[in-house]
């Protein structure tokens, strides 16, 4: 038997156009003699309707936590000395990114790649080692605006929308619907 996994109006992501869409009907194929549809399909105004398993939904991501202490360090260059870089704004070193508790994991830059642009890629290291006390700021606008809509100033309305916008492009990943109560069909060997 099969149930709805989405509903009307629902937007989701049609993994195999890779498009956004927008379920435009439910579409339960029923038999005689079941209670429950046997089949449930999704028009979503792409020209076929599609099931289900075609379909993903944007869903919160586990992992994006904030509260990591991403610092920025400086790693020695063993294929070139200071001498050799002079032009560079550390010379002899590149940045790296430690994203862990340890001094280790994280970014880094190929020699090659910084060399093209130091001053790019140290700007760069220091916008990463940053992103979580920008998202964290971030949060906490859209928190505050959250909290009393109707006393803040229409400017802070605009920058706490498109801080929830960008928050959810960073916290979002695509997941299939969870199936509640619907049990699997059995497979005869």
């Amino acid at each position: 038997m099969a149930r709805a996994q989405f509903q009307k109006g629902q937007k989701v992501w049609v993994e195999c156009v890779g498009a956004w869409a927008q379920i435009e009907k439910v579409q339960p194929v029923w038999a005689k003699g079941f209670e429950e549809p046997v089949r449930v399909t999704y028009d979503v105004g792409l020209g076929r309707e599609f099931l289900g398993h075609e379909l993903l939904l944007p869903t919160e991501d586990p992992s994006a936590q904030i509260g990591e202490n991403w610092r920025l360090m400086r790693a020695r260059n063993k294929w070139q000395t200071a001498e050799d870089t002079p032009h560079h704004p550390f010379p002899g070193t590149y940045p790296v990114v430690v994203t862990d508790k340890a001094d280790w994991g994280g970014w880094r830059v190929p020699g090659a790649e910084y060399d093209r642009d130091p001053d790019q890629i140290e700007f760069q290291a220091r916008l990463i080692a940053a992103s979580p006390r920008l998202m964290a700021l971030a949060q906490r606008m859209v928190a505050a605006v959250d909290d009393a809509p109707d006393d803040a100033p229409p400017e802070m309305l605009l920058l706490a929308r498109d801080a929830r916008t960008l928050l959810k492009s960073v916290t979002d990943v695509l997941a299939a619907p969870e199936t509640t109560g619907a049990a699997a069909p059995s497979r005869a060997a």
